[in-house]
């Protein structure tokens, strides 16, 4: 039996992760976070696939492929994205996958640009403000969908 692939996306800058504001996001990388969702995804029986782009069309794409892969659920980090993406709302929706929305910190607690969440529009749910374990939460919650 084929195991329920997880798609972890993760938008503009988080690449940065373990230099940009630590203070803010942390010392983790991109690359600690995947090893770890990656070795938690073994544990409960589900294929993690993490990636990463600065570019808003791409993020469609890969939700329009994993509505077409049949996946089981996307962890979506989109960033500033979040904020300002009609796009990947839309891509949401049309798709009808499960999305859970990730973030390191607490967008509601940061600048009042952030409070609003095109993502959380259509997301079956949000962790958030945890650090890097928001991920690790967020792929329990994937697995119990």
């Amino acid at each position: 039996m084929a195991l329920r692939k997880i798609l972890v996306l993760n938008g503009p800058n988080l690449n940065l992760l373990g230099t940009r504001q630590p203070e803010i996001y942390g010392r983790d990388t991109l690359d600690d976070i995947a090893a770890r969702l990656t070795a938690q995804g073994e544990a409960l029986g589900l294929a993690v696939e993490c990636r990463q782009t600065n570019h808003e069309g791409v993020l469609v794409d890969w939700l329009h492929q994993a509505k077409r892969e049949g996946v089981h659920a996307v962890l979506l980090n989109a960033g500033a994205y979040t904020h300002t993406s009609i796009a990947l709302l839309d891509a949401i929706l049309a798709t009808e996958l499960k999305v859970i929305e990730v973030h390191l910190s607490d967008p509601e607690t940061r600048e009042p640009f952030r409070h609003l969440s095109y993502v959380g529009m259509a997301a079956v749910a949000c962790v958030k403000g945890l650090g890097a374990k928001s991920y690790e939460v967020a792929l329990e919650r994937a697995a119990a969908l």
